[in-house]
């Protein structure tokens, strides 16, 4: 782990791994749980959009939330099947080959196509070796042009899924897939208190989608690994003008879920219950 000059504890290496053994054991630790408050939002939006159905996972690291909306497990199920004393003995071209019969064993009737991007290649590889994701890309759209291939597969996108990075992301990200799109795709981010989400709501808005939120309901991200990164939370959340109190102050991360959806469009059903 490292930590930001801002102050907030990065775990950068685990996502260099071949596998995703150390994404579960260290997040694990500290009780991250974001993909697991994902999981039902996501299967009602989908199921709110008209078929064909295609979900692009942004920030997707091996494939997480892919495996949640597609299959019949749940993240604690992820969590035990990963740090598991069985699994652990594995080597990655062995653990590559269980996880394609155990996601299949799993795989539901009304599996969505799933494309990811990431910057990690290794998690992007591992995601699609296992058949997590049926396209995924290794790609930095905050410091260079999204590849051809990338693209042509967002422009399937009905819906846009983020459950972390947001904090590392800009509009820069959220246009060029947008301006990729056919049709204007929803877009679904859980985002940490600790900063603003109003810039890329205002990227959101020219291409013509409008953003809601509610503030009064938030999701435990995870602990914080020390005294020094709830300080940090507490004040930054304190600076958006949002009150840390009974949230950040007992010691976990919370975000908040906006949803982004097209202004004007008849042929969108009402937006699902996400309760």
């Amino acid at each position: 782990m490292t930590r930001n000059p801002a102050g907030r504890t990065l775990f950068d290496e685990i996502y260099d791994r071949p596998d995703p053994r150390a994404f579960f054991s260290s997040l694990g630790r500290f009780g991250y749980q974001t993909p697991h408050h994902a999981q039902s939002v996501f299967r009602r939006l989908a199921a709110a959009r008209p078929a064909p159905v295609t979900v692009l996972d942004l920030c997707c690291s091996y494939g997480v939330n892919a495996a949640l909306l597609n299959h019949r497990l749940t993240f604690d199920d992820l969590h035990a099947h990963y740090t598991a004393p069985k699994v652990a003995k594995l080597k990655t071209s062995e653990l590559i080959e269980y996880d394609k019969d155990f996601y299949a064993a799993h795989r539901r009737a009304d599996a969505v196509p799933a494309i990811g991007v990431d910057i990690a290649a290794p998690a992007i590889d591992y995601a699609l070796a296992v058949g997590l994701l049926d396209a995924g890309f290794a790609e930095n759209l905050e410091t260079g042009p999204a590849s051809a291939a990338l693209l042509r597969a967002a422009s399937a996108a009905s819906l846009i899924t983020v459950t972390g990075g947001v904090s590392f992301l800009s509009a820069r990200t959220f246009d060029q897939l947008l301006r990729a799109a056919s049709t204007p795709p929803w877009v679904a981010a859980f985002v940490l208190r600790t900063g603003s989400y109003q810039p890329i709501a205002t990227a959101l808005a020219e291409h013509g989608l409008s953003t809601t939120v509610d503030l009064e309901r938030t999701f435990v991200q995870r602990r914080f690994t020390d005294p020094d990164e709830q300080r940090y939370a507490v004040a930054a959340v304190t600076a958006t003008g949002a009150d840390p109190a009974g949230k950040e102050t007992e010691g976990w991360y919370h975000t908040a879920l906006y949803l982004s959806r097209p202004r004007e469009d008849p042929a969108s059903p009402p937006e699902p219950d996400l309760a």
